[in-house]
């Protein structure tokens, strides 16, 4: 492309932007993209969009500099685009990771491991980044095959790394990828070295590059096989507490890789009752057998087929994994013979109690062992903990790193569990991110040690809320994509902060603790009460004055996909023989509670 055609194609995009079709951030990108040399190859494409005035995708694909969130990098695949994964911007984080860890001056055995899960495009992206690590002098352990987040969290540590590379979108759309970055510790990236990486991928002009067959022949990066599955496989069967294997279960990993994970390890653990659900067990990036292609274990509708099937079955629980396998669904039938979808609140509750019970029997507890979970994970687990005497760390921010990094500050050696909402949970030393296969473990003895007892997993979640009081928390979401809708967001929040909602479902709404400006403010009034401790973040926390009825309600932006969410919290007060009551009210205030937040909501969008 001739420098008068460059030319053309700025000027065509400074006429788009004075006329409202392209951000400012997608110009300055754009021209970034047009006019450095390290991003010649993709100068044509771009210019062809430009002339064909496909000003909206060009947004789309530029509006921002793709940015490490609470997971890593991750977001529309296409194949150029700041704003989008592609073999850039991959290259580009492999190129920042590996820039960094160099400045930071914490090198010590110069390995890394990488794979990536069944995704389209993910082994592309995964020997990408192989290449672009081993040209910075890396030697990288590389997966032959797909495999989990949690056994690439556990290969760093097992293989003593300073780096780790995880290529997936968790539980996101099939045009969707990602780029997990993890250091020496087994977990995901914190700050500050998200920060740093990020400034070293900015500044990325040539990206240095191994052609990957030949550097595997050359030894400098060494193909992984069978013999880390062993090990991490070993690694988590050693978790075991309970001797009961009668279970008759359905698991599916939603067409991902969770069949090297939670299946396989349910198979040697001795769970022959639990079958694999066939129609999602192909390795497949497009998802083609779950509801709307959507393979997130939240939704109870990727459970569709497995409960149909377990009807045939008589299976009594579900077990569902993301494509990642680092997440864990559970659906149980009731008495009448349906299936309850639980929320990951009370998934963690269960699996708690199941390890606290018995730890506490075999001797292994005390009151140094401590409990972690993030600010938006249910307070009924931090409970049970208490009750064994047991520290609970609960505030720590969204994202599992948190949770892992807690495990390092406070003594891997008195770490119990961890958990967050969002379907994720950690027992052992073995890893520093969530994961499924401890958590199915866990899950299907606490299911099998119940039924030999003649009860189910919620007829232990009803003996939990009697002495602990009934909770009900859930969530909802505000999508807004692209740049107007990170303005929206922003907007929300800003709205949030200086002029919140008093009252909600009839219940007044006392205090609000900001986690960004590190004070807890009154309301009405909004004046700050006092100051409050780290953690430092993008989260606000509304609470009502204690009573029968209790609500929070917490509000964040999301850090790995378009929306604001909100996490809404009832806890009510479970007198003897009255929990079906207390349940049916606790139920009426939270759908009251959605209802008032969304017409909320709906007021100041409409007057924005």
């Amino acid at each position: 492309m001739t420098d008068t055609d460059t030319t053309q194609c700025l000027e065509m995009i400074a006429a788009a932007a004075q006329q409202n079709k392209l951000t400012a951030g997608a110009v300055e990108n754009i021209t970034r993209w047009l006019t450095q040399p390290q991003y010649a190859q993709y100068a044509d494409a771009i210019c062809e969009l430009i002339n064909e005035q496909e000003f909206a995708k060009l947004d789309r694909l530029f509006w921002e500099v793709i940015a490490f969130g609470t997971g890593g990098r991750r977001g529309l695949m296409s194949d150029f685009g700041s704003a989008t994964i592609n073999p850039r911007t991959i290259a580009e984080s492999a190129h920042g990771l590996a820039t960094y860890l160099k400045q930071s001056g914490e090198q010590k055995s110069g390995k890394a491991v990488i794979t990536c899960d069944t995704r389209n495009r993910s082994d592309e992206f995964a020997r990408l980044t192989a290449s672009v690590l081993a040209a910075h002098g890396l030697h990288v352990y590389y997966f032959e095959q797909a495999r989990s987040t949690p056994e690439l969290s556990f290969a760093v540590r097992h293989l003593n790394c300073d780096l780790g590379v995880m290529i997936t979108a968790s539980h996101n759309p099939p045009a969707d990828n990602g780029f997990k970055a993890y250091w020496n510790s087994g977990g995901q990236v914190l700050p500050p070295h998200d920060k740093g990486i990020v400034d070293c991928v900015y500044t990325a002009g040539e990206i240095p590059q191994v052609d990957f067959d030949q550097a595997v022949q050359a030894g400098n990066i060494e193909m992984i096989g069978s013999e880390l599955d062993v090990a991490y496989h070993h690694a988590v069967l050693e978790m075991s507490l309970s001797i009961n294997r009668d279970l008759n279960a359905i698991y599916t990993p939603l067409h991902g890789v969770g069949e090297t994970v939670c299946y396989e390890i349910l198979k040697q653990a001795g769970f022959e009752g639990v079958e694999i659900l066939e129609c999602q067990r192909e390795q497949n990036g497009n998802f083609p057998n779950v509801d709307q292609h959507m393979p997130n274990p939240e939704r109870v509708e990727v459970f569709q087929q497995s409960i149909e099937r377990a009807k045939e079955t008589g299976a009594s629980v579900i077990l569902a994994s993301d494509p990642d396998a680092d997440r864990l669904g559970v659906c149980v039938r009731n008495q009448s013979g349906d299936f309850i979808h639980l929320t990951g609140n009370q998934t963690g509750t269960l699996i708690v109690d199941h390890i606290l019970r018995h730890r506490k029997a075999a001797g292994t507890l005390s009151e140094k062992h401590f409990v972690v979970e993030t600010l938006v994970t249910t307070p009924l687990i931090g409970e049970l903990a208490k009750s064994y005497k047991l520290q609970v760390i609960d505030d720590l921010l969204v994202g599992f790193k948190y949770i892992g990094e807690a495990i390092d500050k406070y003594g891997p050696e008195y770490f119990v569990f961890g958990a967050e909402e969002s379907l994720g949970f950690l027992a052992g030393t073995f890893a520093r991110d969530k994961d499924a296969g401890i958590a199915s473990l866990y899950l299907c003895e606490a299911a099998a040690d119940l039924q030999a007892e003649g009860k189910s997993l919620l007829d232990r979640l009803d003996e939990i809320y009697q002495q602990h009081d009934y909770f009900l928390e859930g969530q909802i979401s505000k999508v807004c994509t692209g740049s107007s809708g990170k303005a929206q967001i922003d907007a929300l929040m800003a709205t949030f902060r200086t002029t919140p909602p008093t009252e909600l479902a009839g219940i007044s709404l006392a205090s609000v603790r900001d986690y960004d400006q590190n004070e807890k403010r009154e309301l009405p009034g909004n004046k700050q009460i006092e100051k409050i401790p780290q953690p430092c973040g993008n989260l606000l926390f509304f609470d009502s004055e204690p009573g029968p009825i209790n609500i929070h309600i917490a509000v964040r932006p999301s850090g790995t996909e378009p929306k604001i969410k909100f996490y809404l919290f009832v806890r009510a007060t479970v007198d003897p023989g009255e929990l079906e009551a207390v349940k049916d009210k606790a139920a009426q205030t939270y759908q009251q509670i959605k209802q008032d937040l969304l017409a909320w909501i709906e007021s100041k969008l409409d007057k924005a």
